[in-house]
């Protein structure tokens, strides 16, 4: 996310998935059912149209440890997948032109979805917020399908890699589960579900407070070690979805390879990438139609005078125009907003929503909330505890209201069940240009370098486990040990999910056990700031004092926490 202030990750599509499972389930069960009563004038996939094998691992199931499947997995066998797979593809391809038989569709999908939330809303023992939550998004997800279709935004190769990718292999499946398997026995925890990746700080763009304080700069992973991060990811955890971030992603060259080569060498994974959006001109949209496995989040700070004052004069028109480009290439895209103190009232409008949803086509978008890291370290940009609360509201009108896909990376947290750093709960881990592994893009202090780690002959699975990371793991699961039960009985405010920034004082002592190392100077002078660290827990204290009761009143059981 090129000059952003964040990288939005991540596994919270996983955790949600989870969470959304039965919805899910009900359309992908709809679908086959529909493809079976399908009008006989519309043309139906030819025999046996997978358009992909499956993965060899994927039949080949360990039976000891097996990992926990989430309930949209345990409904269906690989049989089952393969048709339904099938049968969501041709969906989206036949069905979705077809405009009447589409809405008559989603209006049942719409309806059934409804109706297995209200039965969960009237067996619930007490306050249901959480539950309205899900079902929000869980038909924000359906009607972002629906629009999509409509506009033709999704060309053919992103229809196969959304549903043998993400809905296959992610959803379904849960990615290479005997590989899963493998690490559970070994570790006792689930692996990773995502990897971010900043696999150069080059950036074509000098944007205000630049969380990666990037630019015209040479750091830059070596092709050969991006390659085997991926390849590690991919074979030790499992993992199918991976962020790139930066840095201008798009900005990365060695030997002569760049991250749409890193796309096409492993058609089997999906990519998120955080992109500024003015390198994406007509080969590079093409390119990405082509492959099918590539999403960009465009960063945008807001409608045009608040974008070019931020990243630059002009910048605005240009990401207008790359998103053109994209819809002209069939390529689904989305937005990263950054909330700062000054236009935190403002992100979220009626007039930017509507613009970038409705008028460009942006399928999905990622709300991000200025953090004092990197470029100009300053408290001042932050929103303000009050601006915070208010923007989860605005968030939850917009998707219950909408239906629109947007997620907050600290006010969703309440659907991710809290914070997913450090590899927590099949959370993620972030990898830097210079090799440094620290647990979120957002806590710049690392205790492993990847070219350390290559080079003592260990991999990714030592990274996991190093005792920085996994004391993070252990504050994550203290804050809310509720955390893996069926219905999580929530001990810590999940309106403040982040240990860096939400829990500071708690942070610092984490730190101070194990000393990781600051991955820039920025970071550095943080450490040694008292007037920093008093700020983020002054920071703290007012959040707490306003969230805690809201928390308390409509998300806790009423047995309270435990």
């Amino acid at each position: 996310m090129c000059c952003s202030t964040s990288s939005g990750h991540r596994r919270r599509g996983g955790v949600v998935a989870g969470r959304l499972g039965p919805a899910v389930a009900s359309v992908v069960q709809e679908a086959a059912r529909l493809r079976r009563c399908a009008p006989h004038h519309i043309a139906t996939p030819p025999p046996g149209g997978r358009t992909e094998p499956m993965s060899s691992q994927s039949t080949n199931v360990s039976q000891s440890h097996p990992a926990a499947p989430t309930p949209l997995q345990e409904a269906f066998t690989n049989a089952a997948i393969n048709t339904l797979v099938s049968a969501l593809q041709w969906g989206a391809s036949t069905v979705g032109r077809a405009t009447p038989l589409r809405r008559a569709i989603i209006r049942r999908y719409d309806r059934r979805i409804r109706a297995q939330y209200a039965r969960a809303f009237a067996n619930s023992p007490g306050p249901t917020a959480m539950l309205q939550h899900r079902l929000d998004m869980a038909l924000a997800i359906l009607h972002t399908m629906d629009r999509a279709m409509d506009q033709g935004l999704l060309g053919t190769a992103t229809m196969r890699g959304v549903f043998n990718i993400v809905v296959r292999e992610i959803l379904l499946t849960g990615g290479d589960a005997a590989v899963k398997q493998a690490f559970q026995a070994r570790f006792g925890a689930i692996p990773p579900a995502i990897l971010a990746l900043s696999p150069g700080k080059a950036c074509n763009l000098r944007c205000k407070g630049c969380y990666a304080d990037a630019g015209p700069a040479p750091e830059k992973l070596s092709w050969p070690i991006f390659e085997r991060i991926v390849h590690e990811a991919r074979q030790l955890w499992g993992l199918r979805f991976f962020i790139l971030t930066g840095g201008e992603p798009l900005a990365y060259r060695d030997q002569g390879k760049t991250v749409l080569d890193m796309a096409a060498q492993n058609r089997d994974c999906f990519f998120m990438m955080y992109t500024n959006g003015t390198l994406i001109d007509d080969e590079v949209a093409r390119r990405m139609g082509e492959l099918g496995n590539l999403t960009p989040a465009i960063s945008v700070e807001g409608m045009r005078e608040a974008t070019d004052a931020r990243r630059g004069a002009g910048v605005f028109d240009r990401v207008v125009a790359a998103m053109g480009r994209l819809r002209q290439a069939h390529v689904p895209f989305g937005i990263s907003v950054t909330a700062s103190r000054d236009n935190a009232d403002q992100v979220l409008s009626d007039e930017v929503i509507d613009y970038f949803y409705g008028e460009l086509g942006a399928m999905y978008g990622w709300l991000f909330h200025y953090m004092p890291i990197g470029r100009a370290i300053t408290l001042e940009m932050m929103p303000t505890p009050q601006q915070r609360l208010a923007m989860m509201e605005r968030m939850w009108e917009i998707i219950a209201q909408k239906h629109y896909f947007l997620a907050d990376f600290w006010n969703s947290g309440i659907l991710a069940d809290g914070c997913i750093s450090a590899g927590g709960r099949g959370g993620y881990l972030h990898i830097d240009w210079n090799g440094s592994v620290s647990p979120c893009v957002f806590v710049p202090y690392s205790p492993v370098n990847i070219h350390d780690v290559y080079a003592q002959g260990k991999d990714l699975n030592d990274v996991w486990a190093e005792p920085f990371f996994a004391d993070l793991r252990a504050w994550q699961q203290a804050y809310n040990p509720g955390l893996g039960a069926p219905q999580p009985h929530p001990n810590g405010n999940l309106f403040m999910p982040c240990p860096f920034r939400d829990h500071h004082a708690e942070f610092m002592e984490i730190y101070r056990r194990h000393e990781p190392q600051p991955t820039d100077e920025n970071a550095e002078a943080a450490l040694a700031d008292p007037a920093y660290h008093q700020g983020m827990e002054e920071f703290d204290r007012e959040l707490a004092a306003l969230s805690d009761p809201l928390w308390q009143a409509h998300y806790l059981p009423p047995d309270g926490p435990r």
